[in-house]
């Protein structure tokens, strides 16, 4: 017969707090449960300490360490840095997370020692926060290239400036670059685009009376603002130009000036289609 699954050790928080507490002893300076998970806040000093008994100690028996993350509060200081390590247990189907603060140049202590799938993780963490973990032997770069400056995850990590980065080739490495514009970009419009440009755009100064400007609603290069305004202003407005001038008639009082119900002089009749034989009735006959 097999065993059935843990049940969810939900309802036992109050009491994995207490036996972490004895089990960790001093080192644990926070413990309480938020959004139904225990947190454990650990010293740098005391956290191979607290990860083996969590591990090591019946009743808790956390086995396996799912993830390390890192989280960076600006505000804080020195110590602007948290590394977190989410650790599961198998036999007691339940979960929790251990905070252990970190600056900038501490390095906190590697646990590759104690589940050797951190090396990867905590690799990941020092590439995108610049956290370093003394015991490490492979501490590089995850999932940035060679040469990338800087650690993206941090807050203060800036998304703009005057270089950019690009893989060279010739060096088999990430570079950066001054920012090159061709001189048609230089120039930069930060106005909506409902407004209109104050300036004349390219091809307008070949438009004629383009200081006149058209009726509303007429094809004209003039700028929204003088559009806006020739309602107002009592000026001249020339007429709408029709797309097909000078060909275009501007008015039909009669059938007789728009053809209506006479065949074009020049048509032909339509020769039979010696392939199309004529049916009986139907839609289209």
């Amino acid at each position: 017969m097999r065993a059935p699954a843990p049940a969810f050790a939900y309802s036992l928080n109050d009491e994995t707090i207490a036996a972490a507490q004895a089990a960790i002893g001093g080192g644990l300076t926070h413990a309480f449960a938020r959004a139904g998970e225990v947190q454990l806040h650990v010293t740098r000093d005391a956290l191979i300490q607290a990860l083996t008994a969590l591990r090591d100690t019946p009743g808790l028996e956390y086995q396996q360490l799912m993830e390390i993350a890192g989280v960076d509060y600006p505000d804080r200081g020195v110590e602007r840095f948290e590394v977190v390590y989410c650790l599961l247990s198998l036999t007691r189907n339940h979960r929790l997370h251990v905070h252990v603060r970190a600056s900038e140049d501490t390095p906190v202590p590697s646990v590759t020692g104690l589940w050797p799938v951190a090396g990867w993780l905590e690799r990941e963490v020092y590439d995108m926060y610049g956290v370093l973990f003394a015991g490490n032997q492979d501490l590089r770069r995850i999932l940035t290239d060679y040469g990338f400056r800087g650690h993206p995850f941090r807050k203060d990590f800036p998304l703009s400036g005057f270089v950019e980065m690009r893989y060279s080739e010739e060096q088999k490495r990430v570079v950066y670059e001054p920012v090159k514009l061709a001189q048609d970009f230089r120039n930069f419009d930060f106005m909506s685009p409902w407004e209109g440009a104050e300036y004349v755009l390219p091809g307008d100064e070949k438009a004629k009376d383009a200081a006149l400007p058209q009726a509303k609603g007429a094809q004209t290069p003039a700028t929204a603002t003088q559009v806006q305004n020739a309602g107002a202003a009592k000026t001249d407005a020339k007429a709408p130009a029709a797309s097909s001038e000078p060909y275009a008639k501007t008015d039909a009082p009669s059938t007789a000036q728009t053809g209506a119900g006479k065949d074009d002089p020049d048509s032909k009749p339509k020769p039979a289609d010696p392939d199309v034989v004529p049916g009986k009735g139907g839609q289209n006959q």
